[in-house]
């Protein structure tokens, strides 16, 4: 389906080689992941299978046709969905897929069907016939979507498709990435969603600094889903123990003392509980010839003193400090008064 051998690409004006000697090869009805840190050269790598960018040495070949020496029979077998949904805004939903259906030349009849299926299934409906300079991010990348699959491609591409999208968007792209595998065809998309990739792919890829390190089989195999993450880490050398463990959990008390742990709090309330209940026991043997109703009207009076003493300490403070201010306040208006007699008598002399 798709078959990338020796590929090297270098930008103009840099010496750093964006992607150095990859080679692959991508089988039909698998669901394959590119995984990368940022700047390992994945982007790059789908730009140049689709032929967006050339590239300085290698072959990439498109369900037997080669993207240089044949591109138009290349690319007539490809959907490509980019990671910036670039699309042309002033238009509708429909007249976008329907220009994009022309280049394709994907006969009127059967685009019309194929456009409502997919307006359906993405729950576009409402919004076909809309301009796209109105449409949220993830009605954008629906209709990138629709318009990649409307020639119904054997190779599906797709750059972080999943980015900026909602849960139930999210859900109904993956829907549709396996039912096209399904199909026996191909789909090859970049992610940084490790767990997304663990879930869905067949294999994966993991590129670092523009060199394919390391391919390997997802499916059924438990141990390298299970691995995914920290495979992925060393080999982009980000790997750290404080990644794999339960930091919070294993952070002292020490390091937080103004926040007191919830075992040290369960158990100073459970030492409040048994003073009170010990102080009310103490009170019903003293006073056991007591009528039972005024006994329980102490217990509750009790504890509505001991559950009030802070807020009446509160109040207290509060009532202490509105004293003084007041008294403060009336001393600062007695200056001002005997300031404006001296200033007055001053005056008449």
């Amino acid at each position: 389906m798709l078959t990338i051998k020796n590929l090297v690409k270098t930008y103009p004006k840099s010496d750093r080689v964006a992607v150095d000697d990859i080679s692959f090869e991508l089988r039909p009805g698998e669901i394959f992941g590119f995984l990368g840190q940022n700047g390992a050269g994945k982007s790059t790598t789908i730009k140049c299978l689709t032929g967006i960018l050339p590239f300085d040495s290698g072959t990439i070949e498109v369900c037997g046709y080669d993207i240089v020496k044949e591109p138009i029979k290349a690319k007539m077998n490809m959907g490509y969905v980019p990671d910036n949904h670039s699309v042309y805004e002033k238009l509708t939903g429909r007249e976008y897929v329907n220009y994009v259906a022309d280049l394709y030349g994907v006969p009127s009849e059967i685009r019309k069907a194929r456009i409502d299926r997919f307006a359906k299934l993405f729950r576009l409906e409402f919004a076909i016939d809309r301009q796209i300079k109105s449409y949220s991010h993830g009605m954008k990348q629906k209709i990138c979507i629709i318009a990649a699959l409307i020639h119904e491609p054997k190779l599906w591409v797709l750059d972080e498709p999943m980015m900026g999208l909602d849960p139930q968007s999210t859900a109904e792209i993956i829907a549709h990435m396996r039912e096209h595998c399904a199909k026996g065809n191909t789909v090859f998309f970049s992610s940084h969603n490790l767990d997304l990739v663990k879930k869905l792919c067949h294999r994966v890829a993991i590129v670092n600094d523009g060199k394919l390190i390391d391919l390997f089989e997802l499916e059924n195999n438990e141990e390298n889903k299970a691995n995914l993450e920290e495979r992925f880490f060393r080999i982009t050398g980000t790997y750290t123990e404080r990644l794999f463990a339960d930091y919070i959990a294993q952070e002292s008390e020490d390091m937080r003392p103004e926040m007191p742990s919830a075992s040290t709090t369960a158990k100073k309330k459970e030492s409040l509980k048994e003073g009170l209940a010990s102080l009310f026991k103490n009170v019903k043997t003293k006073f056991g010839g007591a009528d039972n109703k005024a006994t329980e009207s102490s217990e509750n009076e009790s504890a509505s003193q001991v559950s009030l003493n802070e807020g009446e300490n509160v109040s207290d403070l509060n009532s202490n400090d509105s004293h003084a201010d007041n008294k403060e306040l009336a001393g600062t208006q007695d200056n001002m008064q005997s300031d404006f007699t001296q200033n007055g008598e001053g005056d008449e002399q």
